[in-house]
C-alpha cells in the first residue's frame, strides 16, 4: 500500500450505538482546551471530521471519537465526538465506548472491581466509574454535566406539521424534547423514518427562530438534536434522539436523558435520589439517577448519573491513497437522509 495517512480505530458500541475510537494516527488538534479543539474543528478546519465520518471510510450510523491529550490536570485523557454534522461537546454513549476501549485495550490500566477514568470533554470533566471483572469492563457509570431546562412549553409553527410544542433542555448539549403523541406516533422501530422526518423539520424551525446559548459557557450553543420522549405500554420510559441529517440514536442517549431528567425534575415528576431505567427504540437501557439539585446561573439544575454497557466488536484501519478523488468523503441522501441543511 502507498497510503499518505493511516488511522487505526477500535470499534465499540454502547447499548447499540456505535462509537468507534481512534487509537493511533492522530496526535492532537490545535487549541489549548478540548473546547478550543472542538471549536477549531467546527469553525476553522473540519477536514479531519469529514475524512473520518463520511463515506467511504465512515457511515451514517456511527460516531468517531478522538482520544487527545487533556489540558485539565484532573483529567486522565481528553476526547472529542465527531458526527455527520459537526464535533459535539458531550455524549453519554460515546463516553461509555471510550472508557470501554481505554480499559479493555490497556491504554488505561484496568483495576478490578472498579476503575475510575476522568475524561476531559468540551462540556467539562466527566468522571467515569467502570465496574470491571475478569478483564471485562462490565458497565460504566458517568457523572454527567449539570443539566437544566433552558425554556419550557415552547409553541412553534413548523412547516408541514402545524403547531408543535417542545421544551429546550441541556444535558451536556442542547436538546429539543418532543412528545410524539402530538403527531399520533409511538416510539417504535416501524416509525423510525417518520420520527426522523418530524425531528428534522422541528430542528430546522428551532434553528430559524431561537437563539440557544449556555448561560455560563457561551461557546456551547445551538441545538444539537431533537429527542422524542414517551412511555412504553408498561409505563416505563422510552426515548429516541434524532441525529442530523437523518437517523435515530440506537442507544437510550445519555445526554438526552440528562436533559429529560432536568425537565422531569422541573415538572415535579422525580426528586433527588430517584433512580429509573430509560429504554431506547431497540429496547436497550440506561440507568438514570437524579443525584442532587444545583444551579447553573439563574437556572435550577440537576446533577445526573447515567449507567450503561459497552462492547468492543472490531478493529478497523483506514487510510488515504494519494490518488483517491474523495479525500474528504461523500454523502448521499439514501443513507444520510435529505436534511443536508443540518450538516456543516
Amino acid at each position: 500500500m502507498r497510503w499518505k495517512r493511516t488511522i487505526s480505530m477500535v470499534e465499540a458500541h454502547a447499548e447499540g450505538e456505535v462509537g468507534r475510537v481512534v487509537t493511533s494516527g492522530i496526535t492532537d488538534i490545535p487549541g489549548e482546551t478540548l473546547l478550543d479543539k472542538m471549536l477549531y474543528i467546527n469553525e476553522t478546519d473540519d477536514s479531519l471530521r469529514r475524512f473520518l465520518v463520511f463515506e467511504p471510510r465512515g457511515y451514517a450510523q456511527m460516531s468517531t471519537n478522538l482520544l487527545l491529550p487533556a489540558s485539565d490536570p484532573k483529567a486522565d485523557i481528553g476526547y472529542l465526538i465527531l458526527q455527520g454534522d459537526k464535533a459535539h461537546a458531550m455524549s453519554g454513549s460515546n463516553s461509555i465506548c471510550v472508557v470501554t476501549v481505554l480499559l479493555e485495550t490497556g491504554i488505561v490500566e484496568m483495576q478490578e472491581p472498579l476503575t475510575v477514568v476522568k475524561l476531559e470533554t468540551p462540556a467539562g470533566l466527566i468522571i467515569a466509574n467502570a465496574t470491571c471483572k475478569n478483564g471485562k469492563c462490565v458497565s460504566v457509570e458517568l457523572e454527567m454535566p449539570a443539566s437544566f431546562v433552558l425554556e419550557k412549553d415552547i409553541v412553534l409553527e413548523v412547516e408541514g406539521l402545524g403547531t408543535v410544542k417542545i421544551d429546550i433542555a441541556y444535558g451536556g448539549i442542547f436538546y429539543g424534547l418532543i412528545d410524539p403523541h402530538q403527531f399520533g406516533l409511538e416510539i417504535k422501530p416501524d416509525n423510525a423514518r417518520k420520527l426522523v422526518d418530524i425531528g428534522n423539520a422541528i430542528h430546522r424551525q428551532i434553528n430559524k427562530s431561537m437563539t440557544i446559548v449556555h448561560p455560563l459557557n457561551p461557546a456551547i450553543k445551538d441545538l444539537s438534536y431533537t429527542m422524542f420522549t414517551g412511555t412504553k405500554d408498561d409505563g416505563s420510559l422510552i426515548g429516541s434522539t434524532v441525529l442530523p441529517p437523518g437517523r435515530l440514536d440506537r442507544s437510550p442517549c445519555g445526554t438526552g436523558n440528562c436533559a429529560r431528567l432536568a425537565l422531569r425534575a422541573l415538572n415535579g415528576e422525580v426528586k433527588a435520589g430517584d433512580i429509573y431505567n430509560a429504554a431506547s427504540i431497540i429496547d436497550s437501557t440506561f440507568r438514570v439517577e437524579y443525584v442532587a439539585d444545583t444551579k447553573i446561573g439563574s437556572y435550577q439544575a440537576v446533577l445526573p448519573r447515567i449507567s450503561g454497557r459497552g462492547w468492543i466488536h472490531g478493529l478497523h484501519q483506514i487510510g488515504l491513497d494519494p490518488d483517491d478523488p474523495w479525500p474528504l468523503g461523500y454523502k448521499l441522501s439514501d443513507c444520510w437522509g435529505d436534511a443536508f441543511d443540518l450538516l456543516r
